[in-house]
């Protein structure tokens, strides 16, 4: 064994068996295999497990829909980390054979785990990653995705701004795919309803030195800016705008991975922030408030759009094995029985785009007393254009 077969060992969480689902006879008296490649350790070890806890938990609540099938996990690793993906996703197809590979949370990881799985005999079904190629040109009968294209939660906001009578603005992120894409959506709505970008700033990743920035934003001061950044760049950066008297004066806007899970860490700083995004802790629908009780019984914590997004897969599969009766042996019918779908989400209920990507409701949210409040639907049933998808 060489020494890349044994670190993809080391990080190997562990497989379990949950016995679900025993109130009728199986149609097949083997396990669902559902194999998991989510990050568990580094940075975004808290997305994993979030994703994770999430998924478990839906397909433990439809145990008994499952016409007596058990579900076995595989729960691999990945760190995060692109170049793990090809191995893992080998391993979780042709040695472990799983039914359903679920992730990843990392753009990058995904792209990875695509080029293996496109078009072979399982079921990718993407809880996070929101690269736009993955529903777009590197779309496949047996990919979907329960989250977002990275175009979708962006798009709304030129909108949004140009309703607010903002003509002018400077738009930033750092510069690699997720954040060009974002940007370039939110310039597309905004620049066709007649608004200007005065200028793009692209900021080298994983860079969080944002003054200098800041400081040619102050001179030429636009009617607002528009941002992607996320996690703790999201901090530094809303921290540093705030304390270089840019919020008082320019409106700050973004997708809302710029709030999201990052609040507590901004503090007062992120007070008025407007973002777009499919989610928000305080939607007021009976499936979110149950959820978000039924997941701080189980786990101790408080819920989060990462755990919705799991949970929505669980919806997903459960939903596929009980319309075929626990029979998923045939791929064809499995992937129909999942195009047909409705996800019935704490978000609010989704559907499938011929992409295989959700089309689903995109909120406007503000940032008041330390929480991301709706304020109102930014879009409805918003379906990414999934431009060069060929299916």
């Amino acid at each position: 064994m060489n020494k890349k077969n044994k670190i993809v060992k080391k990080v190997l969480v562990g497989i379990s068996v949950m016995g679900l689902g025993f109130g009728a006879m199986a149609a097949d008296p083997n396990p669902i295999k559902v194999g998991v490649m989510l990050p568990f350790s580094g940075v975004y070890g808290g997305l994993g497990d979030a994703t994770r806890n999430g998924l478990k938990m839906a397909l433990q609540e439809h145990a008994g829909e499952l016409y007596g099938r058990q579900i076995e996990f595989i729960e691999m690793d990945t760190e995060a980390q692109p170049s793990r993906a090809p191995e893992i996703a080998n391993s979780l197809l042709n040695k472990e054979r799983a039914d359903f590979i679920v992730g990843p949370v990392h753009s990058g990881v995904a792209m990875g785990m695509i080029k293996v799985l496109k078009d072979k005999n399982t079921i990718m079904i993407i809880p996070n990653a929101g690269i736009d190629a993955a529903t777009g040109p590197l779309c496949a009968p047996n990919i979907f995705r329960t989250s977002f294209s990275s175009w979708q939660p962006s798009y709304p906001m030129g909108k949004i701004a140009l309703e607010q009578g903002f003509k002018k603005v400077i738009t930033m992120s750092w510069n690699y795919g997720f954040g060009k894409e974002s940007l370039a959506a939110f310039e597309e709505s905004f620049e066709s309803g007649g608004g200007e970008i005065v200028k793009k700033i692209l900021v080298p990743f994983p860079k969080t030195e944002f003054q200098s920035y800041l400081s040619e934003i102050g001179t030429i001061q636009p009617d607002a800016v528009f941002v992607f950044f996320a996690g703790g760049g999201a901090v530094k950066f809303v921290k540093d705008y705030d304390a270089m008297g840019l919020k008082s004066k320019i409106p700050l806007l973004g997708a809302g991975f710029l709030t999201e899970g990052t609040l507590e860490a901004q503090g007062v700083s992120a007070e008025g922030i407007q973002t777009t995004l499919h989610y928000a802790d305080p939607l007021d629908n009976p499936e979110n408030q149950r959820f978000r009780r039924d997941y701080q019984t189980n786990f101790g914590k408080p819920s989060d759009l990462y755990a919705v997004q799991g949970y929505d897969t669980g919806l997903m599969i459960a939903s596929a094995v009980k319309a075929l009766k626990g029979d998923i042996s045939d791929q064809g019918a499995l992937i129909k029985a999942l195009e047909t779908t409705e996800v019935i989400s704490p978000r609010g209920a989704f559907t499938f785009s011929k992409a295989h990507n959700p089309i689903q409701n995109i909120y406007l949210r503000r940032v008041e007393n330390g929480e991301n409040q709706v304020i109102k639907l930014a879009a409805s049933a918003l379906e990414d254009p999934a431009r060069g998808c060929k299916m």
